[in-house]
């Protein structure tokens, strides 16, 4: 199971993007805003090091900013969507054998 968390301010737009980026890629997380509680303020400047917004912590994978690859990447393997095979038929090519020039 992935465990996000989210650590946000009301007022930052990286934020949302963020919030946005893991609806769209339909991941569930849990969203921790650190002006109104102290506890998860703490938290996320024990964990990051940082007093910035928006901090994850991806399975313990922490994540300073808004930065979809690390996102993606801190992802277990099995989660992330395998890319749809093409179902076009590739046409083959014949090559023509080029005359030696002497």
């Amino acid at each position: 199971m992935i465990k996000i968390i989210v650590y946000t301010t009301p007022t930052c737009p990286w934020c949302v993007k963020t919030k946005t980026f893991l609806k769209q890629k339909n991941l569930s997380y849990t969203e921790k805003n650190v002006v109104e509680d102290e506890l998860a303020r703490n938290e996320m400047i024990r964990k990051s090091r940082q007093m910035g917004v928006p901090v994850l912590d991806v399975n313990g994978k922490v994540i300073i900013g808004f930065e979809p690859e690390a996102i993606l990447a801190a992802l277990p393997k099995s989660s992330s969507k395998k890319p749809k095979k093409s179902t076009k038929k590739s046409k083959k090519v014949k090559s023509k054998k080029m005359k030696k020039r002497t």
